[in-house]
């Protein structure tokens, strides 16, 4: 088991990692009857695919014996209607690190070989952008 999700009324959950004990709590979004007073669950699927291109750059940056440390992302999610659905994730990086040319496009390919990324329904627009130091 990965997590458990509890419905805590209001249309709030708290959800558990079951490995780590960390809660996440999610809220419906303002525009769908909700508070708005924490992410929603699309909000966390868009932040997800940020949070993982973002991992898997770490990874073959410490290969590279590069430091990404206080590099961000920005994340825009677009909901459309009937169904109701995320339509368009655009992700903007923010990269801290002077690196070269090359080690710039080894990251930027590794970032598009996320697993949320390939996840995704391809009916999603998937927007990415580096902005590098």
């Amino acid at each position: 088991m990965t997590s458990k999700v509890t419905y805590l009324g209001e249309l709030r959950t708290s959800s558990t990692h079951i490995q780590s004990g960390t809660e996440i709590i999610s809220d419906a979004p303002t525009d769908n009857n909700g508070k708005g007073e924490a992410f929603s669950p699309t909000d966390t699927v868009a932040n997800g695919l940020a949070s993982c291109m973002m991992t898997v750059m770490g990874i073959k940056a410490r290969d590279l014996h590069v430091e990404l440390k206080n590099s961000t992302a920005e994340v825009t999610k677009i909901m459309g209607t009937e169904p109701r659905r995320i339509t368009e994730i655009h992700v903007k990086f923010e990269m801290s690190v002077a690196a070269d040319q090359r080690t710039r496009l080894i990251l930027e390919r590794t970032a598009m070989t996320c697993p949320v990324l390939n996840s995704l329904h391809p009916d999603i627009k998937k927007e990415v952008t580096f902005k590098w130091n």
